[in-house]
């Protein structure tokens, strides 16, 4: 990714993920990026969708957030709503991160945000979990050449086998496997930190 090598023997490459910790303000996704510098990370991550590309406005019991977390009763859409980073912003923040040397990339969540991605030239791909069997997403991705990063929390091994043989087949050959597990805050007890890969499976290519 960009001019770093990732993977065995190299050194931890240290992703800020930005998300929807902004809460809506420009200024303070300055600010992320900034003390995601002071920290020490190597790049900084967004996450490009909008509320309408995720989901629709429906106040349906299928739509609304169950629970008692901070976001219970609210829709999907109103979630998103809140938490998507402005598109407009995006290439800006792209500018603040290279001046302060951090590498700079984006989750997509469909085809339209590869392809704004692209209009300023994004060094990577980050696929979250849900959207690892989203095969035409994944094929858009590899078309790019670009590098491609998978969280594998809510995918089953096939599922894994299938999304990396799909951006392979799609032309790209830089892809990076996350252990990830799917639940915010994860106990200790359901991490398994230690998973590797099974005995029977190919050694990753070079």
């Amino acid at each position: 990714i960009g001019d770093r090598w990732i993977g065995g023997g190299e050194p931890c490459y240290i992703v800020a993920e930005i998300s929807a910790n902004h809460n809506q303000s420009y200024e303070r996704a300055v600010e992320i990026i900034k003390a995601a510098k002071n920290a020490g990370a190597d790049a900084v991550k967004l996450q490009t969708y909008t509320p309408d590309t995720l989901t629709i406005d429906s106040n349906r019991e299928w739509f609304r957030i169950p629970g008692d977390s901070l976001w219970a009763g609210k829709t999907l859409y109103q979630l998103y709503g809140e938490a998507y980073t402005p598109w407009e912003w995006q290439p800006q923040l792209q500018k603040v991160a290279l001046s302060l040397g951090l590498d700079f990339f984006s989750t997509p969540f469909d085809a339209t945000a590869v392809d704004f991605l692209e209009q300023f030239d994004v060094l990577a791909y980050k696929v979250a979990s849900f959207e690892i069997v989203d095969l035409p997403l994944l094929r858009k991705i590899a078309k790019t050449g670009k590098p491609a990063i998978l969280s594998t929390g809510m995918a089953s091994l096939s599922e894994i086998d299938e999304a990396v043989k799909t951006i392979r087949q799609g032309g790209s050959e830089q892809i990076a496997l996350l252990k990830c597990t799917s639940a915010y805050p994860a106990s200790t007890g359901e991490m398994n930190l230690r998973t590797t890969a099974l005995p029977q499976d190919p050694p990753p290519a070079a």
